[in-house]
């Protein structure tokens, strides 16, 4: 009988499967998506550079001349207490005469861990590591040098000639400095690095930790969040993972409320097959056991569909905007099956109560 009534009501019964898959898609994409948006999200924002800077404070200065410094150790102490996943690199600052006499920041860095911290740079091409003596301008800075492949710098009655490799653009601060090594910087300068940016990967809790580390470790340094960044970053996690329960919720209802309209429809056309049933000695319980059991077929059914079709989006998805494929999780799939269950059970509610008031003599009266 069940088999009959699926098979010769075929388009309420494919009607009512194409809303179940629906909603099982959907809800395997999105908590397929959910297992790992987390480290996704994390990972995106680590092109966006440091959420924490190191700052030597004046008082630090070797003397009422010098320039900040940081301890010769700060850099190791802060890729301890930030985490091994934490990317950090090291600038010294400086003010140099151009060979046109035009003053210009000039910063010293390691260009290895400026090249990972700050990705998001657009940078022509990165210097080499092994080329003590070359430099990376800014796109404004160029403007000042008489000679990009030659570039002559004073400070302090000390020139230095270097060559520039490419040429960086961030719309920023950074357009207006000059970049060389940071060995360079401090043999011709004396200066020595006073600030470390830091990228550390995680939320807004996982920083703040790391900060109260580097606060220890590092006592009478200036420590602050990027709070734009750290808080930008908490803010859309927080609120991707809002509408994503609130997706599953709307698609949910929705479903809910196709298959109630398909399932009423269904009992509405059977009605008197079922007083017939109750006529012949069919009891209550038989007829919406019979009932819900095709609900409940049809949920099944949409959840093996919506699973590999919701897997195979949430896959696609994964590579197109995050670059690395979500993998199929079977963990997933008992919520799944539970959403599906409570939406049959849902839209059953209301065919339910029609069964239980079916009047056998008059509907086969044909009152």
């Amino acid at each position: 009988m069940l088999r009959r009534s699926l098979v010769h009501r075929r388009a309420r019964s494919i009607s009512a499967l194409v809303a179940m898959t629906v909603s099982a898609g959907v809800a395997t994409a999105l908590l397929t998506l959910y297992a790992d948006l987390d480290a996704k999200l994390h990972k995106e924002f680590r092109s966006f550079g440091a959420n924490v800077v190191v700052t030597a404070p004046p008082s630090t200065a070797l003397g009422s001349n010098s320039s900040p410094a940081l301890p010769a150790d700060a850099l190791a102490k802060v890729q301890q207490a930030a985490g091994a996943d934490a990317l950090a690199a090291e600038f010294g600052y400086a003010v140099a005469t151009t060979d046109r006499g035009t003053p210009v920041v000039v910063t010293g860095t390691n260009f290895d861990a400026v090249k990972r911290l700050n990705s998001w740079w657009q940078v022509d091409a990165w210097p080499p590591a092994t080329d003590a003596n070359a430099a990376l301008l800014g796109q404004r800075a160029a403007n000042f040098i008489a000679d990009e492949h030659a570039v002559t710098l004073n400070f302090a009655g000390h020139s230095l000639t270097l060559h520039g490799v490419g040429r960086l653009r961030t719309g920023g601060d950074e357009d207006s400095r000059i970049y060389l090594p940071i060995a360079a910087f401090t043999a011709w300068t004396g200066a020595h690095p006073s600030v470390i940016e830091v990228q550390v990967p995680g939320g807004a809790a996982k920083v703040d930790a790391a900060i109260t580390h580097l606060r220890q470790e590092l006592p009478g340094m200036q420590i602050e969040p990027v709070r734009q960044l750290v808080e930008g970053e908490s803010r859309i996690v927080d609120r991707t993972h809002a509408l994503m329960y609130g997706s599953v919720l709307l698609i949910a209802l929705t479903v809910a409320v196709s298959v109630l309209a398909t399932l009423s429809a269904s009992v509405l056309e059977r009605r008197r097959d079922f007083a017939l049933m109750k006529a012949l000695g069919g009891t209550q319980v038989q007829l919406m056991g019979m009932f819900l059991l095709e609900a409940l077929v049809l949920a099944l059914a949409g959840v093996v569909v919506g699973f590999v079709i919701g897997s195979a989006a949430a896959w696609a998805i994964s590579q197109v905007n995050f670059h690395t494929a979500s993998l199929p999780r079977l963990q997933v799939l008992p919520l799944v099956l539970l959403l599906n269950v409570l939406i049959a059970a849902m839209a059953s509610l209301f065919p339910v109560r029609v069964l239980r008031g079916l009047q056998p003599a008059a509907l086969l009266k044909g009152e």
